[in-house]
């Protein structure tokens, strides 16, 4: 076997961990066979809860105010240095780079640096994994990194599939079980069975080629599923992903990792496996120890935010196994409803007077007493010490990533499109930046 395995990293649309091997009743079974047959870290979290400033995370190893993503590709954002994604690391050791379906870091993706772009009409999981296959058929030369990038589970959703599912399917914790949100859950349930028959699909071609033993498969998502509460938001729900590693270098045999787990460290993950330098403008920890068991854990803490989705929403936060803290910044208490997709379940709570409740500025949760992060404890006496600790935190990180919320608000570049953060929808009209 060779010191320089195979990668590929597959990646989907809004997941979260709402997959069999993280306890959800969604039939995943392709997932779940992954998980049986690697390492499943059970506590991973994206370092923004957006979809191109997740992706660009795990793909430079730096926050998302470090590597410039503070908003999405699509509507204009990019990356300050495209040579800081990992594909060029790579191909320092000798890795050829291919690029297949979703990648929402670039409106260009000749940009990033792969050596190939594979064109398909959609991102769609029946396309990209026969494009999948036939990009692994012709394998002569290795090693290889490939993205196959997955559309599903990101909404419009496919649809129920079934009456069942929509009578009976269990919406989020956080939403209310309502008819609405129930046929919400099942439309999600019907994209998540497509994925895991496109992942299935793509393991089966590893297979098929004689690849499986010697490529490392990095299978994770952008962030928390597509409902009020959770995407683009700095809760569990919206950070929580799933992270499945199975390969050579120590992931196999289907283990569990309970240490906290950022997307930030993918990167200095794959440059130890590799044998690559790791650069040095890295800011994440390699999790190996965590794989070869020599510790339990690689990070005291973990940090995220987001500043821009639809619209501008600027927040912060840092989590330990015990304390969740999130501080928003600015002057506004409305929820940023442009920030939450269009559904059902966003439509019933809109008619339930959502858009005038108000948002704390700062938010701490005890993790071990109210996982579900529903009671708020500022201002509580009992959490003062736990509350001026995560403060603390949170400031030394902003400061030594040189966050540009410590200077005030961020201002957009020229060229990007936002909303408006009074509306209700991203699908309303767009500001144009001069």
């Amino acid at each position: 076997m060779t010191d320089r395995p195979n990668i590929v990293y597959m990646h989907s649309h809004d997941t979260g961990r709402y997959v069999q091997p993280y306890g959800y009743s969604i039939p995943t079974p392709n997932i779940q066979r992954l998980a049986d047959q690697g390492i499943l870290f059970r506590k991973a979290f994206c370092a923004a809860p957006t979809c191109s400033a997740s992706r660009a995370c795990l793909l430079t190893g730096q926050y998302g105010h470090t590597n410039g993503m503070l908003g999405l590709a699509h509507r204009g954002w990019s990356l300050n240095d495209y040579t800081h994604h990992v594909v060029h690391t790579l191909r320092d050791r000798g890795y050829h780079s291919a690029l297949i379906g979703e990648q929402h870091i670039s409106k260009r993706p000749d940009v990033i640096g792969y050596d190939e772009v594979v064109r398909i009409d959609t991102n769609h999981a029946h396309q990209i994994a026969p494009a999948a296959d036939e990009f692994l058929s012709r394998q002569g030369e290795e090693p290889f990194f490939l993205s196959v990038g997955f559309f599903e589970t990101h909404r419009e959703f496919l649809g129920p599939k079934s009456v069942r599912d929509t009578l009976y399917a269990l919406p989020p914790p956080n939403l209310p079980d309502a008819p609405e949100t129930r046929r919400d859950m099942a439309a999600f349930r019907a994209s998540a069975r497509a994925l895991d028959q496109g992942v299935g699909e793509v393991l089966g071609s590893l297979e098929a080629y004689g690849l499986s033993e010697r490529t490392l498969i990095v299978f994770t998502t952008d962030h928390g599923i597509p409902f009020p509460g959770a995407k683009a938001t700095l809760y569990d729900r919206g950070l929580g992903v799933m992270l499945i590693m199975r390969g050579p270098g120590g992931f196999m045999g289907g283990h569990v990792r309970d240490g906290l787990v950022s997307h930030i460290d993918v990167y200095p993950t794959l440059c130890e496996l590799v044998g690559a330098e790791r650069p040095d403008f890295l800011q994440g920890t390699s999790l190996m120890p965590l794989v070869r068991r020599e510790a339990d854990e690689v990070n005291e803490a973990i940090f995220a935010g987001s500043t821009w989705h639809a619209a501008y929403e600027p927040q912060r936060a840092v989590r330990t196994k015990r304390w969740k803290y999130i501080r928003r910044f600015g002057d506004r208490e409305r929820p940023v409803l442009p920030n939450t997709d269009d559904g059902p379940s966003k439509d019933y709570l809109l008619r339930h007077g959502w858009g005038e409740r108000t948002v704390p500025s700062e938010q701490l949760y005890d993790l071990v007493f109210d996982p579900g992060e529903s009671f708020n404890l500022v201002g509580q006496e009992r959490a003062g010490s736990a509350l001026e600790e995560m403060r603390g935190r949170l400031e030394r990180w902003m400061a030594e990533t040189e966050d540009p919320l410590l200077h005030g608000p961020v201002e957009p570049p020229s060229g990007v499109e936002v909303n408006d953060p009074d509306g209700l929808s991203s699908a309303e009209a767009t500001i144009s930046v001069p």
